[in-house]
């Protein structure tokens, strides 16, 4: 398999967008994903929240899902901010051989 200067910025970029993600993104999306499955099971069951079991799994399955949408949208964008990088430099490299080649 062909390996550019464009994948190798990609993972670069994804390897970044975890590490900011465990920085940055871990506790915002656990915070607002559980305020959402508040809002829910209050929704569903009403407000003060009785300690059942539902509305736990309610709230905990809503913190997971606003831990992975944290997750892959800063992930992506760092991957995909990397793969841009990497294309702009291949951009370069290429146009700087080519003139090379034709200068000779």
């Amino acid at each position: 398999m062909k390996t550019t200067i464009a994948k190798k910025a990609s993972l670069i970029g994804a390897g970044a967008g975890m590490v900011t993600f465990a920085l940055f993104g871990l506790l915002p999306g656990s915070i607002l994903g559980g305020a959402a499955g508040i809002n829910v099971a209050g929704w569903l069951f009403g407000l003060p929240l009785e300690p059942g079991l539902i509305s736990r799994a309610i709230v905990f399955l809503s913190m997971l899902a606003g831990v992975l949408v944290s997750g892959v949208a800063i992930v992506t964008a760092a991957a995909s901010a990397g793969w841009i990088a990497g294309k702009a430099v291949e951009t370069v490299v290429h146009a700087a051989v080519y003139s090379e080649k034709t200068a000779n």
